[in-house]
């Protein structure tokens, strides 16, 4: 049986389209939210109106896992490395695949090297690409990377997630997927950004295109493939996360562009991922201006009009990565 761990939008989202294949756990930390979609058999909290499928036992025990089947570890990326000491015991030597983007601000690590070093027995793998909890859960077609530095577990990782509406590409490239996807989030609040300001969309798209340029460099100096970043986990995600009201990202950038409150109940990986990625390139003087200025921007120490004014100073040089 695959189990789930996160019974988040993504994380239900992923349990309803694997339960067209077989039974599926779906683990939920709080009982009380356990034991009402238990009943109700849907999410209301976190995917509402979707029903759950009857072969989706939703729990708030975690049973140990098996070795022979994964389990997706769809948590929040900066809760990734406590639900991983908190359930050792449960998961270790397990094939666990994370489904969750970004880096660890305390570390700068992502989230197979957090697997690895918490749980050295485990067969860490991430799911990455373009998609949204809504559009899996409602059966729209959708295609994702699985990354996985054992090519033989990941074959076995992509006949186990592929679905009549998930497709699942493959990629030993696990560098590449975990930066693209984490990467891209904080581009989704910059443009979000730019938009709320209404900067324009021919000004997203210079954003978009020279973040790109950021992602991709970044990546490479850390040893990924570039062909990973055209792909879809890095070029693909960074469309979708940029351009849609979905994103999460994208609108915490457009509330920082109005000047708005955001719901800070509401989960938004880049903004911890923004500052981990600026500690990470500082220390491999590595030049990223984009992501500065959106870092900046998320702390306050910047407004809208003066980290485009910084972004269009800078000296001019030939187009290049």
């Amino acid at each position: 049986m695959i189990t789930v761990l996160g019974a988040g939008a993504f994380g239900t989202a992923l349990a309803i389209s694997l339960a067209h294949k077989g039974p599926v756990r779906l683990w939920a930390r709080n009982a009380g939210h356990a034991t009402e979609m238990q009943k109700t058999r849907r999410n209301e909290r976190r995917l509402p109106g979707v029903d759950l499928p009857e072969n989706i036992t939703i729990t708030a025990d975690l049973e140990p896992v098996s070795d022979q089947h994964p389990t997706l570890l769809a948590v929040p990326m900066q809760r990734l490395r406590s639900v991983l000491t908190d359930y050792t015991d449960a998961l270790s030597g397990g094939m666990l695949v994370a489904c969750c983007k970004g880096m660890e601000l305390s570390t700068g690590m992502g989230p197979t090297q957090i697997i690895g070093a918490e749980l050295p027995g485990a067969t860490p793998a991430i799911l990455t690409g373009p998609s949204f909890a809504a559009d899996i859960a409602r059966g729209l077609p959708t295609a994702l990377t699985l990354a996985c530095a054992d090519e033989t577990a990941g074959e076995s990782l992509q006949q186990a997630l592929n679905t009549p509406n998930l497709r699942i590409y493959r990629t030993t490239d696990v560098t590449g997927a975990e930066l693209g996807g984490a990467l891209k989030n904080v581009m989704a609040i910059g443009c979000g950004a730019v938009i709320g300001a209404g900067l324009g969309d021919s000004a997203r798209a210079a954003l978009m295109t020279r973040g790109f340029a950021e992602m991709a460099r970044m990546a490479t100096a850390l040893g990924a493939r570039p062909e990973t970043l055209s792909g879809l986990s890095g070029f693909g995600d960074l469309v979708l996360t940029c351009t849609s009201d979905q994103s999460r990202n994208y609108r915490f950038g457009l509330s920082l562009g109005r000047n708005e409150t955001f719901d800070s109940s509401v989960t938004v990986e880049g903004a911890a991922t923004a500052r981990a990625v600026c500690n990470r390139a500082a220390k491999m003087e590595i030049d990223m201006p984009i992501s500065r200025a959106i870092t900046a921007l998320i702390s306050g120490e910047l407004q809208v009009d003066q980290a485009m004014d910084m972004l269009l100073s800078r000296p001019l040089k030939e187009e290049r990565c």
